[in-house]
């Protein structure tokens, strides 16, 4: 079981002795630099260090699925990403009766794949990935700045780390939800959202707290995600349905044009 808390202690920056007063002052104007950004262009940031736009993107993403009184299940697929053109592949490789199935996106739609009837069936980004709670649009670049307004913004201290949190309020009906905050830490990285319905009451909640980094692009390690409403009494207490999906083998290597099609996705059980 995990917790969504970073359970470290709230201290804004790490005991750190610096050589001289110079090294200070420098140390002092880059953290001042960071914070003159709007909370509109941190928001742009944000959406940046998460989108990939000049080349391909792949890894393999294993979802632990944890809903109380039932059995732990585990799905392992492979995802496939092209953000300059808004498209993904995702391939179904555990567990075995859901083996072959798939996701293919194309700017705005998103079909499913099933292996044993070989049809195609429209899907909606706002729908449950594999009945478990994240949903199709985890899976895609971010575009909070398009898809969102700003309608508040603050400092906080999230554990270890020295965050704005912004409140945003959706422009498109095509969000998965209509309200949300996010915590954006100094190196730009978000660490934490928290979904809402329009009447503000809280729905799900997300930690990213730890990243790979390849070159000068970052990548979740895990997403923690925890459901505010959905879960099961257990010996008298309510426990939240809760998932952990790690990131394994990034890779920005080239992927081939075909693989974005339906006939890749066909072709993958063959």
């Amino acid at each position: 079981m995990f917790k969504l808390s970073f359970g470290i202690p709230r201290r804004v920056f790490p005991r750190w002795r610096y050589p001289s007063i110079v090294c200070m002052a420098v140390f002092l104007a880059h953290a001042g630099a960071l914070y003159a950004l709007t909370d509109l262009e941190i928001l742009r940031r944000a959406d940046a260090l998460a989108s990939y736009l000049d080349t391909d993107f792949s890894a393999e993403y294993t979802i632990v699925q944890d809903k109380p009184g039932q059995s732990r299940s585990t799905t392992v697929a492979g995802v496939f990403r092209r953000d300059s053109i808004e498209t993904y592949v995702i391939v179904i490789m555990q567990p075995a009766v859901s083996r072959g199935q798939g996701y293919l996106k194309q700017g705005k739609t998103l079909w499913f794949y099933d292996p044993d009837s070989r049809r195609f069936n429209t899907s909606s980004s706002s729908d449950r990935f594999q009945n478990t709670n994240a949903r199709n649009s985890d899976f895609t670049r971010s575009t909070l700045a398009q898809d969102y307004r700003i309608i508040g913004g603050e400092d906080e201290v999230l554990g270890r780390f020295r965050c704005r949190l912004l409140t945003l309020e959706a422009v498109t009906t095509e969000v998965a939800y209509p309200r949300m905050k996010i915590w954006i830490s100094e190196d730009g990285l978000v660490r934490k959202t928290e979904d809402y319905s329009l009447s503000g009451q809280l729905l799900r909640t997300s930690a990213f707290p730890d990243y790979h980094r390849i070159n000068d692009r970052f990548i979740p390690k895990r997403v923690l995600v925890e459901e505010a409403l959905t879960g099961a009494v257990i010996d008298g207490k309510f426990v939240n349905e809760r998932t952990q999906i790690t990131i394994n083998k990034p890779t920005f290597e080239r992927i081939p044009d075909s693989t974005y099609s339906k006939t890749f996705l066909e072709s993958v059980n063959r």
